[in-house]
């Protein structure tokens, strides 16, 4: 008895304190969304936190995006991130799989090269980076900024790749072997389905942050048609500052919100299996 009341306790506080962590995620979400829909003399003459006047101003969001080209932000952001996920993945899991699978000298000196590149802040290699990208005439394109952010998101793949490759069975990989499949055979046919949580996992965490980064967007693209969704937004926050428009800018702001949202709803339980297979492996 005195058992079943310490459980029915501990649900009660786990309960309580999920409530309130929901709340303290969704508060913000929806404070943009009521802020989106109103106008200059709502936020300037009455409190902050007032509910939005009727009728609501849904042409903030038509606004904003014809105005400021939110759809070319969108385009170049899909272009650069999923371009990088495909090359940052599939690079992850030929170089992971080599480390992980094959005994040589420089294997271990490579691993641990990589490993030291998430050490490294990624604003010390910016001015490099720049006269790089600049002497192969990639500065303003969206091929330079692909090549740099697949680059930053290798070692972070392949840190995680190596250890779900490692813990794969041999006898799967030499059963492909006996059956007269070849290196290539091997790894796109058997060893590379039985890792697909971890390649998820991977894409999935190398897109959101390839997704909201702002400062190599910046510093490598000075086109306003070739800005991504953060370096638009940017733009467009300290031009409406001034203006002092700010349902466009908080409808803006949503936008930009809302395709992290979609994806966290579609991928939900690839990113909870990868994370579960990684830890019970």
């Amino acid at each position: 008895m005195i058992l079943h009341k310490q459980n029915l306790f501990g649900r009660i506080i786990t309960n309580a304190v999920l409530y309130l962590w929901t709340a303290a995620v969704l508060y913000p979400l929806l404070w943009t969304l009521l802020a989106s829909l109103k106008d200059n003399p709502q936020f300037l003459l009455k409190e902050p936190w007032t509910l939005p006047e009727f009728p609501l101003l849904w042409s903030n969001f038509t606004y904003v995006w014809s105005k400021y080209g939110f759809g070319s932000f969108f385009l170049n952001s899909t272009i650069v991130t999923l371009s990088s996920i495909f090359l940052s993945v599939f690079l992850a899991a030929t170089s992971s799989y080599v480390l992980a699978r094959f005994a040589f000298k420089a294997g271990q000196v490579m691993y641990y090269l990589y490993l030291s590149a998430m050490m490294i802040p990624m604003i010390l290699g910016l001015i490099p980076l720049f006269f790089l990208l600049n002497d192969m005439g990639l500065i303003n394109t969206l091929l330079g900024l692909v090549i740099v952010y697949t680059a930053s998101a290798l070692p972070f793949g392949i840190f995680v790749l190596v250890s779900f490759f490692k813990m794969l069975p041999k006898e799967l990989e030499e059963a492909a072997y006996i059956d007269g499949a070849g290196y290539s055979r091997t790894f796109f046919s058997v060893m590379l389905p039985l890792a697909r949580s971890g390649l998820i996992s991977v894409g999935i965490m190398n897109g959101l942050n390839i997704w909201n980064e702002y400062i190599m967007g910046t510093v490598f693209i000075n086109d306003p048609k070739l800005y991504t969704l953060p370096v638009g937004i940017a733009v467009m926050q300290t031009e409406m500052q001034y203006r002092t428009e700010w349902g466009p800018l908080f409808a803006g702001l949503l936008l930009s919100i809302i395709p992290v949202i979609i994806i966290y709803f579609i991928f939900q339980r690839q990113i909870a299996e990868g994370v579960t297979a990684g830890a019970v492996k």
